[in-house]
């Protein structure tokens, strides 16, 4: 996957959309499926993502689940009823594309928006067509990816949103684990399958390691499923929108890079019962003998965020009491936050 920017600063040629005079008015973005683009084009549905970044929002459903488009339509322009006194919230946004769910964002006045775009053409088109909402930093050209998330809004913590590119969906929610002491809340559209994993309940088959890691810190909702249709280009795949607000958890009670390596041992052999899946893990038979038996006949997908958790404290006891030094790098950082 090339996520290169195309067009270098410095390659003696001018980057799409732009002239020696300054950005030209581009009238339209071409969708770049190696950047994973699926361009949103109904206002109601975007209205609706914008709304759900507050965490008090429910939004309104038809008996078979998917979206009351009635009601979506009907959205007021503002969201005063979920505004703090005093308090806007900040709020990034990863892949604006041509800003569908930008302007909306910009409707809700409690909110304090900035973008993250890496495509050239979409920066160019925001900050031609949206001269006022792009200006003092509140475009930020680049990879998410590679950003130092401490300082985008200068050492604040803040909340996620996007219509998230789906082949980099996943590593922006590792990211998110790994800064999970900056963002409170995660909410945005994602395609079906990986919705369904990050919500899974124990026992389900799209229960996995995405499931154990991200609600070990979050709680996390499948709010409704979009058809392809309401994008451009439709993606071969149906979409969802996904909430994550930040649990109360301050740490994990536990070894966390344990913790993390175990529960991917567990489930990359997922076929198999942890009695065999868990071979050659730490210390191997030493510490498999100190797990409860009720434990070593079950499949991965059986534990719960809550067993992941008290197996790592097992492990962890027998690390500290004769296992050699634990391999691994830490996963995510300790501590907690509050959040607006």
């Amino acid at each position: 996957m090339n996520r290169k920017n195309p067009q270098k600063p410095g390659s003696g040629r001018p980057r799409a959309g732009f002239s020696g005079k300054g950005p030209a008015l581009q009238k339209n973005v071409r969708a770049k499926k190696s950047l994973g683009q699926h361009f949103l084009n109904n206002p109601d549905i975007a209205r609706v993502v914008a709304r759900c970044v507050h965490r008090q929002y429910v939004p309104a459903l038809m008996p078979d689940g998917s979206l009351d488009m009635l009601s979506a339509g009907g959205l007021s322009r503002t969201a005063a009823e979920f505004s703090r006194p005093g308090l806007q919230i900040p709020v990034l946004e990863i892949g604006p594309g041509m800003g569908i769910l930008s302007r909306c964002l910009w409707e809700d006045s409690s909110l304090e928006v900035k973008m993250v775009e890496l495509d050239a053409e979409s920066v160019v088109y925001l900050v031609s067509h949206f001269p006022e909402q792009t200006r003092q930093g509140r475009l930020l050209p680049g990879d998410f990816l590679q950003m130092d998330l401490n300082g985008v809004f200068e050492g604040r913590d803040f909340f996620l949103t996007g219509n998230f590119p789906y082949n980099i969906s996943t590593q922006i929610l590792f990211k998110v684990l790994e800064n999970r002491n900056r963002i409170g809340l995660v909410s945005g559209m994602f395609q079906k399958e990986v919705g369904e994993r990050i919500c899974a309940a124990p026992g389900s088959k799209a229960y996995g390691i995405l499931s154990v890691l991200l609600q070990a810190f979050y709680d996390t909702e499948y709010l409704f499923t979009v058809e392809a249709r309401e994008f451009t280009p439709p993606p071969q795949v149906r979409s969802c929108v996904v909430r994550l607000v930040r649990n109360q958890a301050a740490d994990l009670g536990c070894d966390e890079k344990i913790f993390s390596a175990l529960v991917k041992k567990a489930f990359n052999q997922r076929r198999k019962v942890l009695r065999n899946a868990l071979k050659g893990f730490a210390s191997g038979q030493e510490s498999l003998a100190r797990i409860p038996e009720e434990y070593l006949d079950k499949r991965a997908e059986e534990l719960s965020v809550a067993d992941y958790k008290r197996l790592a404290r097992i492990l962890q006891d027998a690390k500290e009491s004769s296992m050699p030094a634990f391999s691994g790098s830490e996963p995510f950082p300790a501590g907690k936050r509050d959040f607006p």
